[in-house]
């Protein structure tokens, strides 16, 4: 595939199996005031397994909308969701889903937040394995020392961190992340994209992120779909040729990441510039 590929040979790609999710002429319309929004139109896409995969965009063109019905909250309007090839007509139990907000619940400890996710399951996890599975992770977001803070008493990205271990726990195969990152500083963000980029290869998860942060998306990503305003197009997808593993507080720096980055905002500006983003 070339860099940058244009949006009708996403329907070629839909028909490969082993795609891990699969958009099939997804579009979703909202009723406001009385009046049909076509929020998404007609969308082919498939997100391969293990893959990172980037949806950049302005704002209200369908990332958010995508992202909802991938984890079975929204049906599509017309069309289907697919996941490893059978329709999502319900919550998606098989994804963790990462929102803005961190969303910690502010009379909890971190580490009965992090528990949540297996008090949540339809099986409950006995309570030794559930200490030590906590354990394990509030290690491997750097959060030990802070197991018994409340959210009040953490830092913002201490916060981000204990809600990424709260979905990682639960251990889905596929991560769905809305921006999750976007009110951080840019130094504490570099570091989450760090933290973000080991788990995700080292557990070998799908990932769909969204994001406004073109860096954000060239960091991590293996493809980056880019939409065009409402209603949201697939105007291209552009491989990332940058090997793994990435230097997240290098990469930025160097040629590859500048032209790739140039390429993206050549799909963007014209949306941006005219002022189409809701």
């Amino acid at each position: 595939m070339n860099d940058l590929t244009p949006a009708r040979a996403v329907a070629a790609d839909a028909g490969t199996p082993a795609a891990k999710i699969r958009l099939l002429c997804a579009e979703k319309t909202f009723q406001v005031r009385g009046q049909d929004i076509e929020a998404l139109h007609p969308t082919d896409l498939d997100i391969r397994p293990h893959e990172f995969m980037a949806l950049v965009g302005p704002s209200g063109c369908g990332k958010s909308t995508i992202l909802n019905m991938m984890a079975g909250l929204m049906r599509p309007t017309a069309g289907e969701v697919l996941y490893d090839g059978q329709p999502v007509t319900g919550p998606n139990r098989r994804v963790g889903y990462m929102t803005q907000k961190d969303t910690l619940l502010p009379w909890r400890t971190t580490k009965d937040n992090i528990r949540i996710a297996l008090e949540l399951k339809s099986h409950a996890t006995p309570r030794a394995e559930a200490e030590d599975r906590v354990r394990q992770m509030i290690e491997l977001v750097g959060l030990k020392g802070f197991e018994n803070h409340t959210p009040a008493e953490l830092s913002g990205g201490m916060r981000k961190r204990a809600a990424m271990a709260r979905t990682l726990i639960y251990e889905p195969e596929t991560l769905l992340m809305d921006e999750p990152f976007g009110a951080l500083d840019s130094q504490l963000k570099l570091l989450m994209l760090d933290q973000l980029q080991c788990l995700t290869q080292h557990r070998r998860m799908s990932v769909v992120f969204v994001t406004h942060d073109l860096g954000e998306a060239i960091t991590l990503s293996d493809r980056i779909v880019v939409l065009s305003a409402r209603p949201g197009r697939i105007r291209a997808i552009h491989d990332v040729k940058l090997e793994r593993p990435r230097d997240v507080f290098k990469v930025r720096f160097t040629p590859a990441f500048s032209e790739q980055h140039e390429r993206l905002w050549d799909e963007l500006k014209d949306d941006i510039i005219k002022g189409t983003d809701v």
